[in-house]
């Protein structure tokens, strides 16, 4: 899999010291954020509140469309559901 597009700042530990190790690490990390950028992933911890039509929108494939709409309305908010 191509890693290339993704930038990642990694602290190593001081016990990782041969380059597999490092490797290693990166390689479960990549795996670990496939799966946290998802769509499913996303649209399951976000809600939007649409104050022009007074609704909280929460299904998956509305907010996934009104995500991908460019020109976004105004007062059209992103919540994170933590």
């Amino acid at each position: 899999m191509d890693y290339s597009r993704r930038e990642l700042v990694v602290l190593s530990r001081p016990g990782i010291s041969r380059k597999e190790d490092y490797e290693q690490e990166v390689r479960l990390l990549h795996q670990l954020l496939q799966y946290a950028e998802r769509w499913e992933s996303f649209c399951a911890v976000h809600e939007i509140i649409d104050i022009n039509r007074y609704k909280i929108i929460r299904k998956p494939w509305q907010i996934q469309q009104i995500l991908q709409d460019k020109p976004v309305k105004p007062f059209v908010f992103l919540i994170n559901k933590n």
